[in-house]
């Protein structure tokens, strides 16, 4: 895509106080994690049969998608990358809280529209589709999302060979979020080492959800049915994914593309403090299950999994996680649970966002 090279002169994954009385535990919990009022009946929409439609003459007006905060460098990094992509994007939109966290994008890189939006995940991501109205479909990558060659030209074919797909999510072939991180650098290796080893183009499997650091939305459904990333989900919004999936679902199919590939370097600056991550990790859930995005099981399990894995570690945590202040977020998310308090917006009361590094 033209513009995309710096000029010369330029430099998800994702115990309550005794007293009670007796009475079976699940009454007790499907008390507590009930809605406040009645949720009419869900009704699973019809799905076409799932047929491979030959590709389109036309093609789709793609926009690449990236809500970043504090990484500019981190932007520069993917956009120089973003170039050598097979199919060019048709736009590409960055947006952050600040001019600060975007400075040197639009000089560098005057192919990319730079904007400014209110601070948290959801709310840049809603910016974004607002700037999107003459395009049909949105690639959401995370600024630390490195997508191989043939990422853009794999969701195209897709989508237009399956017009009943409305979200697919790529493959990852590696993740830094579940250690310390990648650089640039050993993204770059190991994406030439896949080079010509993924599946044909062809290979389509359903999925419950999108995974957030990268994921291609047809943009039709999202303006027809009014979609919108949820808000009250704020800062790093955890699981903002899985509740966008979800509303997009009852529209249509979500799927993983495994030809279309890429590393999430896992960069842990920027990122929220693990007390406000730890009550994210029950608030989130349970916002979710209330409003139907997401199921008892599927809640349970994501809380379960994380507050196991606070307490195990907690003792002798890794270096790169805050493992005592995610178990102190999930105890007083526990806490307002039981008293009622718990809401995900709560998180902004607590100490200001301390950047890792």
């Amino acid at each position: 895509m033209p513009g995309l090279t710096p000029s010369p002169s330029a430099s998800p994954p994702h115990d309550l106080p005794s007293g009670a009385v007796a009475r079976p535990a699940s009454l007790i919990l499907s008390d507590i994690l009930a809605p406040p009022r009645p949720k009419p009946p869900s009704v699973k929409p019809t799905r076409p049969e799932t047929v491979l439609h030959p590709i389109a003459a036309a093609p789709l007006r793609i926009a690449i998608a990236i809500a970043t905060a504090g990484r500019p460098a981190c932007v520069a990094e993917l956009l120089k990358r973003i170039a050598g992509q097979e199919r060019a994007p048709d736009a590409i939109v960055v947006c952050g809280p600040a001019p600060s966290d975007v400075a040197g994008i639009a000089e560098r890189f005057p192919a990319a529209r730079v904007i400014i939006g209110r601070r948290g995940l959801a709310c840049q991501r809603n910016a974004i589709l607002a700037e999107l109205r003459e395009l049909d479909v949105a690639v959401f990558l995370d600024d630390d999302f490195v997508p191989g060659p043939g990422y853009l030209a794999g969701i195209e074919a897709a989508l237009l060979r399956h017009p009943d797909i409305v979200m697919a999510t790529g493959h990852v072939l590696a993740d830094g979020i579940c250690g310390p991180g990648f650089d640039f650098a050993h993204a770059d290796s190991v994406l030439r080492a896949d080079a010509g080893l993924g599946p044909d183009r062809d290979h389509v499997e359903d999925a419950y959800s999108g995974y957030g650091c990268n994921m291609a939305v047809r943009l039709a459904p999202v303006r027809r049915h009014g979609l919108a990333f949820d808000e009250a989900l704020p800062l790093y919004a955890w699981l903002e994914d899985v509740d966008f999936s979800r509303q997009i679902a009852r529209h249509g199919r979500v799927v993983k593309l495994p030809a279309s590939r890429g590393v999430h370097l896992g960069i842990k600056s920027g990122r929220q403090s693990g007390l406000r991550l730890g009550y994210s990790q029950i608030a989130n859930p349970i916002h979710l299950l209330r409003k139907g995005t997401c199921s008892y099981r599927k809640a349970l399990h994501l809380m379960g999994r994380n507050v196991a894995a606070n307490l195990a570690r907690c003792a002798r945590p890794e270096p790169y996680v805050d493992r005592p202040g995610r178990c102190l977020g999930n105890l007083r998310a526990l806490l307002d649970l039981v008293t009622g308090r718990l809401n995900p917006r709560r998180i902004l009361s607590f100490e200001p966002l301390r950047v890792r590094r």
